[in-house]
């Protein structure tokens, strides 16, 4: 664990079958293992003018902006960890949680922290098994990996392969986590486009998995266009090597958004690219592209839409979504620029690259999103920041609704958005740019809320435990959750422990 760097407060705020011979995984004990991580996931680099990088320097010099590394944050929140990398270098990606464990996906694999001790995080496990971007969840004794990279067979000695080649692989891996310090891959399956993210179903003698994919090509023979829905997977819980695919269900029979030149600017809705289920309410949100959808699961083999919107002025890229707990709010964010980009820049504004707020109203399949307002940090980051809305939780505070939320080179904000149509933050937590000069990719990809502390998975840094001490969000700490996987929303104040 590394030294936490000196903080401070910001001077001012600006406006398949499991026999198949290629289910390996390679456990990482104490040196390099023999498989080859996938050469393609290093985060951006670019350079930017002189100018800019001149305007940068001097933000950071009056204090608008955090120095390089710099860790920043309100007075609220308490920094009190860092883990960095270890064996996994490659881009860290999504977090899930069960008992006292974390489990860090990252491109190259996933590692499993024992956080007993939020101040001093624990490494269990590190299991090398490229194929980005390893999305990843837990249910019971099972863990789930999303691979949306075209690799050269399902297991976790595979190397890059063109999607052009009909015996390229990618779809969902699925591991025995009933020994955490020896995790134990036991099912892939393909799926149409692979996996970019997955979303759990759980049901007591099975595990649902809708996968979430996009960008067909007619010269890609696993992933034919129109890729107009989502893959439906069932796993048996005492049986997981017989896992398979359920079926492939249409979601926009009738086309998502064309996007340009009807939508310039936005997505082609070409599959979604993120699903968030409220199983307590039978209720699913869809995050597709150019499409936002709110959908019935109560059978989850058949998926029902009960309303689609488009956000055709401010919206680039649906993303994700969150519910609030009464399930009469949806969160969608907006990845402009694909995570990429510098978009929390005043040049950008407040409304793009933002998070939208819809609130739910009416009953049952009469139900509709009605947009209320947006949300974005409230404070401009440096041109050289890629900086968006993106992955983030519920706090559990009855009679409130707050999230915690991750912005990449923006950081982590915790905001509450109970009167959807004026949210505002709460608290936040930073660091200053990579560099001064160019555009390097990194900042936190998940910032979820588990028992009591903020967990952020940096995508260069490593992983990150905040405190937060807020009488907002204090009551939150009596509530105890055994597992949270942050797209499969629990009822906390029904599924809690005492």
């Amino acid at each position: 664990m590394s030294s936490l760097h000196t903080t401070r407060v910001r001077r001012r705020r600006l406006g398949v079958a499991a026999a198949a011979a290629g289910l390996f995984a390679t456990l990482l004990v104490a040196g390099p293992a023999a498989a080859t991580p996938d050469p393609g996931d290093s985060p951006v680099q670019e350079k930017i003018s002189s100018g800019l990088a001149a305007e940068v320097k001097a933000a950071i010099n009056s204090g608008d902006i955090p120095g390089v590394d710099e860790v920043v944050h309100s007075p609220n929140i308490e920094h009190l960890a860092n883990v960095p990398k270890d064996l996994i270098t490659g881009t860290n990606s999504d977090l899930a949680f069960q008992g006292k464990y974390a489990f860090s996906g990252n491109y190259d694999g996933f590692r499993i922290f024992d956080i007993s001790n939020p101040k001093a995080p624990k490494t269990v496990a590190q299991v090398l098994c490229p194929g980005s971007q390893n999305d990843i969840s837990v249910s019971g004794n099972l863990l789930f990996l999303s691979t949306d990279s075209s690799r050269s067979d399902n297991s976790c000695n595979s190397v890059a392969q063109s999607a052009t080649i009909k015996e390229s692989w990618e779809g969902m891996k699925i591991f025995d986590i009933s020994d955490k310090r020896n995790p134990k891959y036991v099912a892939a399956v393909e799926t149409a486009c692979g996996s970019h993210t997955h979303t759990l179903v759980p049901k007591a003698k099975d595990v649902y998995v809708y996968v979430s994919s996009y960008s067909p090509s007619t010269s890609f023979p696993d992933c034919q266009p129109p890729h107009d829905g989502i893959s439906i997977i069932k796993v048996p819980r005492k049986a997981p090597e017989k896992a398979a695919l359920v079926k492939f269900e249409v979601l926009f029979p009738e086309g998502g958004n064309p996007g340009a030149p009807t939508n310039p600017g936005v997505a082609v809705t070409t599959g979604c690219h993120d699903i968030t289920v409220l199983p307590s309410k039978d209720l699913a949100a869809g995050a597709c592209m150019g499409d936002g959808i709110l959908f019935d699961i109560k059978d989850p083999e058949r998926p029902r839409v009960i309303d689609q919107v488009q956000d055709n002025v401010n919206f680039a890229f649906w993303h994700s979504a969150t519910f609030n707990q009464k399930a009469d709010k949806v969160v969608f964010t907006d990845e402009l620029g694909g995570g990429g980009a510098a978009t929390c820049n005043e040049a950008t504004g407040p409304n793009r690259g933002a998070d939208g707020i819809y609130d739910i109203v009416g009953k049952g399949d009469q139900r509709e999103l009605v947009f209320r307002s947006y949300y974005k940090i409230p404070r401009h980051q440096a041109d050289t920041e890629n900086c968006v809305a993106h992955n983030g939780s519920l706090i559990p505070v009855k009679g409130r609704d707050i999230m915690v939320q991750s912005w990449y080179q923006g950081g982590v904000s915790v905001w509450d958005f109970t009167d959807s149509s004026k949210p505002k933050e709460i608290a936040y937590f930073e660091r200053g740019p990579i560099s001064a000069t160019s555009l390097v990719g990194g900042g936190t990809w998940s910032s979820y809320y588990y028992n009591g502390h903020i967990y952020s998975n940096d995508m260069v840094k490593g992983f990150d435990v905040l405190k937060l001490d807020d009488r907002l969000t204090n009551p939150a700490k009596r509530v105890r959750m055994h597992e949270l996987n942050a797209q499969t929303q629990p009822d906390y104040f029904a599924d809690f422990r005492h």
